[in-house]
C-alpha cells in the first residue's frame, strides 16, 4: 500500500520542507506542519508553485495539477470559447502553477490538437486542456507508443513470440501482413496487441487496457497523432482518471463559483467600509481566509530570503552614507 500510495515520497518531501523551514516551524509545532502537509497533499493544494520534479513525481500530483489548471483558468474557455490562445500562452499560465514547467510538454499537447501543423495556431482551452491531460499524466506511457508505433511503420513487431516446440528457445517476430504507409498509419488490431502488452508490463501509469480497445475497435488503421487526439477525447479513459469533469460540465465548478463570490463581496464590503473609525473599530472588515494555508512553508522561506537581501542592502545604503 505505502509503495502504491508514494507514501515515501510524500514522506521525504514533508521532511525536507521541515528542515528547510524549520525556523518558521518552530512556532507552530512539528505536529502541526505535519497534519497540515498531509490534509494539502489529499486537498491536492500541495502542487501549488513547486518544482516540476515534484509536480511529476507520483500520480496524485499529476492529477491534483490538472484539477488545479482546470479550476485556476477554466475562464479562459467560457463565453462560448471566444478566448483562443496558443502553445506559448498555455505554457504561461502553467509556468504560473510551477514555474519550471518544460515547454517541451507543451508543444506534445498543443501537437496533438493541431496535428503537427504550426504550433502558433489558435486553441480552444477545452482542447489543450484534454491533449494536455493525456500528455503530462501519461507522459512515460506516450514515449512508449511513440517507439511501438515508429517499429510497426518500418515493419517491425515490438511483440515478441516464443516459440514452445523450439528447443533452442528462439524467438521469433510476425511479420506485419502489409506494408505500411505514414500515410495510412498501421493496423489498428496489431497496434493494440502491442499496447495490451505495454500496459502488462508498464510501470507507469497506463490507460485502461480495455477502454483503450473499445476506443479502437472501430478501427482498421491509425496514425500516432490520430491515436493521441482519440486518447484526448475519449470520456472513458477522462473519467478513469479522474481529475476533470467530462467535457459538458468543463465550465460548472460550484465549489469555485461560490468561492469567487465570496472573494468578491470581501472586495466590495472593504471598499464599502473605507478607513476604519476613529474608535479603532475594525469589526467591519471582511475576514481573509487564505487559501494556502494548508502549505504556507515555502512562502514563508520565500519571503524570510528577500528580508534578508533587504536587509542586507540597507546595510550598504548605510554604509554608503557614512
Amino acid at each position: 500500500f505505502a509503495a502504491q500510495r508514494h507514501v515515501l515520497t510524500y514522506m521525504e518531501d514533508a521532511v525536507s520542507q521541515l528542515l528547510e523551514n524549520r525556523e518558521d516551524t518552530s512556532q507552530y509545532g512539528i505536529a502541526r506542519f505535519f497534519t497540515e502537509y498531509f490534509n494539502s497533499v489529499r486537498q491536492g493544494t500541495h502542487i501549488l508553485f513547486r518544482e516540476f520534479s515534484f509536480v511529476q513525481a507520483t500520480p496524485h500530483n499529476r492529477a491534483s495539477f490538472l484539477r488545479t489548471f482546470w479550476r485556476c483558468f477554466r475562464t479562459v474557455g467560457k463565453n462560448g470559447g471566444k478566448y483562443l490562445l496558443t502553445a506559448q500562452e498555455y505554457h504561461c499560465l502553467l509556468q504560473l502553477l510551477c514555474p519550471d514547467f518544460p515547454m517541451e510538454l507543451t508543444q506534445k499537447a498543443a501537437r496533438i490538437v493541431l496535428m503537427d501543423d504550426a504550433m502558433d495556431c489558435l486553441m480552444s482551452f477545452s482542447d489543450f486542456l484534454f491533449a494536455f491531460q493525456i500528455q503530462f499524466y501519461y507522459s512515460e506511457f506516450l514515449e512508449s507508443v511513440a517507439v511501438i508505433y515508429q517499429d510497426l511503420l518500418a515493419g517491425k513487431n515490438p511483440n515478441t513470440v516464443i516459440v514452445p516446440t523450439s528447443s533452442s528457445g528462439q524467438h521469433r517476430q510476425r511479420q506485419p501482413s502489409n506494408d505500411c504507409s505514414p500515410l495510412d498509419g498501421v493496423e489498428a488490431s496489431l497496434f493494440y496487441q502491442c499496447l495490451e502488452s505495454l500496459c502488462d508490463r508498464s510501470k507507469y501509469s497506463c490507460p485502461p487496457s480495455a477502454l483503450v480497445k473499445e476506443m479502437l475497435s472501430s478501427a482498421q488503421r491509425l496514425t500516432f497523432y490520430g491515436f493521441l487526439m482519440a486518447l484526448a477525447k475519449d470520456q472513458g479513459i477522462n473519467r478513469a482518471l479522474g481529475a476533470l469533469p467530462d467535457k459538458g460540465d468543463l465550465f460548472l465548478d460550484p465549489a469555485m463559483d461560490q468561492e469567487l463570490e465570496k472573494l468578491i463581496a470581501q472586495v466590495s464590503g472593504l471598499s464599502v467600509s473605507g478607513p476604519t473609525s476613529s474608535s479603532g473599530d475594525t469589526a467591519n472588515l471582511p475576514v481573509r481566509n487564505s487559501s494556502r494555508i494548508n502549505s504556507p512553508w515555502k512562502p514563508l522561506y520565500h519571503r524570510r530570503k528577500m528580508d534578508a537581501e533587504s536587509e542586507g542592502s540597507n546595510e550598504e545604503t548605510d554604509s554608503s552614507e557614512n
